[in-house]
């Protein structure tokens, strides 16, 4: 009688963790090249760029403000500056931070999902020392554009400004991330729009915190708005959706 022999595992059962590696390995080591690569094929002009030069040039404290679909060309414009950026534990997260790392950032790790308590401290030790941060408000994992509590109570403590960024462009693809990831198509044509310092009031009560909260998240759609309004639609192309 013959016996059945145990089937051994199939060399494709190993393929989707290789090909999330190879993924990573990519991400990691090429991902930075690329991101400058589209930076400089774009040409950029500027709108509000007084509000971050006024902040520079009295060495307040600041964050960058920008919505987790936009950070592209906040961070190909602002590379090797010294920001310190924070980064959530997940492994996307893990992959933006060594891209960060590569371009002159810093990084502190965490989110409202994890290690929030964490990245909040070394966030508020970085300002209060005069440093710059940046922070994504919808991140890591959205709602997109639902502004997250933390960046006021970082603000708040630290007693740094937030500077709303965002940046839009003539043409564009568009992943189908919850984020909707926005990658300016070479020779584009890219505004990038800096809005008005807001400043936290240091003592606020509960029913404050939260109208802050939904004020400042007012005042970043509007930017987006205003970004988004800047090149003509019915003349360009429309946005094309990716991946």
């Amino acid at each position: 009688m013959q016996t059945e022999q145990a089937s051994s595992p199939t060399p494709s059962s190993s393929r989707p963790k290789s090909s999330k590696r190879i993924k990573f390995w990519l991400a990691t080591r090429l991902g930075w090249l690329v991101l400058i690569a589209l930076g400089k094929l774009t040409r950029i002009q500027f709108g509000g760029r007084e509000h971050f030069e006024r902040l520079r040039r009295d060495k307040q404290p600041f964050i960058y403000c920008v919505w987790h679909g936009k950070i592209l060309i906040p961070i190909f414009l602002h590379r090797y500056e010294g920001i310190c950026g924070m980064v959530s534990e997940h492994s996307d997260g893990e992959m933006i931070a060594q891209t960060l790392q590569r371009l002159g950032y810093s990084t502190v790790r965490g989110s409202s999902t994890r290690g929030g308590k964490r990245a909040m401290l070394g966030m508020i030790r970085t300002l209060r020392n005069g440093g710059v941060g940046a922070i994504m408000p919808d991140g890591p994992r959205g709602p997109r554009h639902e502004f997250k509590a933390g960046m006021i109570a970082i603000a708040q403590k630290s007693q740094a400004a937030i500077l709303p960024f965002t940046f839009a462009s003539s043409r564009v693809w568009r992943l189908k991330s919850w984020d909707r990831f926005t990658i300016p198509k070479p020779f584009s044509k890219t505004l990038a729009l800096y809005g008005e310092p807001i400043f936290i009031p240091a003592e606020i009560d509960d029913a404050e915190f939260e109208a802050t909260r939904q004020s400042v998240e007012q005042r970043m759609l509007e930017l987006e708005a205003e970004a988004e309004a800047f090149f003509p639609k019915m003349d360009e192309p429309q946005p094309q959706n990716v991946l």
